[in-house]
């Protein structure tokens, strides 16, 4: 029996969309991982300004997005904590807690080129493999650059997930709710109702 592999999706979930769930589902398959344990941030810092709905209800939509698949599951670990929500801490709270455990981070192309802004790096290339979702086919010199030196760097552990690319965000999704549009395959039902219940991101 191996080693248990957890993958981690990390985010703010304003609202979670169909893309995060299928970028989980697509590293599943591809890393042969266990289980996807999503976390959405508490107080996400690098997002001031932005408007973002209160915590506890995107946790809420979290739960709600993943309930029917019995390989996800949802953290509160950013939620309950105080402060800023920092990627390296939640990595070592779960590493404390399932020392035995290998864990993924999955994220976007774009954070690979972000994360020597967040806070201690280096704490999270040594915790986890990076997996980063990169469109089906397309060959980036500088993503490959950019892998490169982290690996030298850091000697980060850096997998790539291809998928196809999925063409709205979060924000895409706050703007039509805002105008008045349809939401729909864009966000699991369950949570349009909980938005149209309590009235989120409407002016």
């Amino acid at each position: 029996m191996g080693k248990k592999k957890t993958g981690i999706m990390g985010g703010t979930f304003n609202p979670i969309h169909m893309g995060h769930l299928l970028l989980a589902e697509n590293a599943k398959e591809a890393f042969g991982l266990d289980e996807i344990l999503f976390v959405p941030s508490g107080l996400p810092y690098m997002k001031n300004g932005i408007e973002i709905a209160d915590k506890w209800m995107r946790l809420e939509m979290t739960r709600l997005a993943v309930s029917d698949n019995p390989a996800f599951a949802i953290s509160s670990a950013e939620v309950e904590r105080e402060g800023n929500s920092y990627t390296w801490e939640t990595l070592e709270l779960f590493r404390d807690k399932e020392p035995e455990t290998e864990f993924f981070f999955i994220e976007g192309a774009d954070s690979l080129f972000a994360m020597e802004s967040w806070k201690n790096p280096e704490i999270i290339f040594r915790d986890c493999t990076i997996l980063v979702a990169v469109r089906d086919g397309k060959d980036d010199d500088d993503l490959r650059e950019q892998i490169d030196r982290l690996e030298k760097k850091y000697g980060a552990r850096i997998g790539l997930i291809g998928m196809k690319e999925i063409s709205f965000s979060s924000t895409d999704i706050r703007e039509r709710i805002r105008n008045g549009r349809s939401i729909r395959y864009m966000v699991p039902d369950k949570v349009i109702e909980y938005i149209k219940k309590y009235r989120l991101y409407m002016e």
